[in-house]
């Protein structure tokens, strides 16, 4: 089933928009988003092939068949739950059965979780690009050659360095375990090359050193040390980074240098959006999806503000709704007999009405 075919099935319970636009935070050009609940058919539903939902490619049009439009209640879904309060204006078909479905029958602390601590999720996302903003990586990945140190009198001196002012090549040497001395080698060299040593690495692309055997009676020239966990670090930095460098969205990162704060700005104001709503629904009880404080969000989109008090500003929202989280007389988790009941009722009633 694609979207076309449910929209002219006459299975649909509730389509809305969705998004920013519901939010009233959207700009000219802002996607529009739909979101929607579905009843599959008896034979759809008792079949084999169950369908939880259906989207669109871009995942801008999403409908949940009631199951699991039912299962995400439970779990007090911030999309699910904005559906239930979304503006009237973004109404865009409700069946009059979706009536049975009342915000206030689902609200509960877990609201705190699924609100806030999305939230701080991305305020550790909005970290990681200010951190991979201001630490890029070079596009050539470095080599365990780089994080290899020679002993030089009482210190070290690197490796690259070393060779070079040795005037040695790499692919000469010859490494041999240090007993009892973790990443600590013996290093030897065959200026002739007639010992067919296997170098310090093999390839630009090993993630070791490599070992040789070396005649017994040869004396080491010089005593190598290999940070491995530092190249393991740098590793996994690299990739982190060049992942992300091929997954961003350019256009919202262009806007990120552009407003010069180095922060994802739509994330941030979409962080800030969620603390506020959790607040609200432990203090009021209440899920309100057109935000107030329009201008004060776009005022975060468009950069207005540093990362830093930001950060400090998300960090005391986040007190202040652990707080309300100790005062709220909401139940600790919606009532599941109460959704399972409902579920069943809107079913029947659905297909003895078809």
């Amino acid at each position: 089933m694609n979207l076309t075919e449910l929209r002219q099935s006459k299975q649909l319970l509730f389509e809305g928009i969705s998004g920013s636009r519901a939010y009233g935070l959207d700009l000219p050009g802002s996607d529009t988003d739909y979101r929607g609940v579905f009843i599959l058919s008896k034979k759809q539903f008792y079949g084999l092939n169950y369908t939880e939902q259906v989207s669109s490619p871009t995942n801008d049009e999403v409908f949940y068949e009631l199951r699991r439009f039912g299962n995400l209640l439970a779990k007090n879904n911030p999309n699910i739950l904005e559906m239930l309060n979304i503006p009237a204006d973004c109404i865009v078909y409700r069946h009059p059965l979706f009536e049975r479905f009342q915000p206030s029958d689902f609200l509960s602390k877990l609201c705190r979780d699924t609100f806030a601590g999305y939230a701080v999720t991305q305020i550790k996302k909005a970290r990681g690009l200010n951190k991979k903003i201001h630490n890029p990586q070079e596009p050539e990945r470095k080599t365990p050659l780089h994080f290899c140190y020679v002993v030089k009198n009482q210190g070290s001196t690197p490796l690259l360095h070393w060779l070079e002012e040795q005037n040695l090549q790499q692919e000469r040497c010859g490494l041999v375990n240090i007993p009892n001395m973790r990443d600590m080698y013996a290093l030897f060299y065959d200026p002739n090359g007639d010992l067919y040593f296997s170098g310090i690495i093999q390839k630009d692309s090993a993630n070791e050193v490599a070992l040789s055997s070396v005649p017994k009676g040869s004396s080491p020239l010089a005593i190598l040390s290999f940070n491995k966990d530092g190249y393991s670090a740098y590793c996994r930095s690299y990739r982190e980074y060049w992942e992300w460098v091929n997954l961003r969205n350019e256009e919202r990162y262009q806007n990120t240098l552009q407003h010069g704060k180095n922060y994802d700005a739509k994330n941030m104001m979409h962080t800030f959006r969620l603390l506020d709503m959790a607040a609200e629904i432990l203090s009021e009880g209440q899920v309100m999806v057109r935000r107030p404080n329009r201008e004060e969000l776009l005022a975060i989109r468009r950069g207005d503000f540093l990362y830093e008090d930001l950060i400090e500003k998300a960090e005391e929202k986040i007190v202040r709704i652990n707080e309300l989280y100790a005062l709220s007389s909401l139940p600790e988790t919606p009532n599941l007999e109460k959704i399972e009941e409902l579920l069943y009722e809107v079913r029947e009633t659905f297909y003895q009405l078809g």
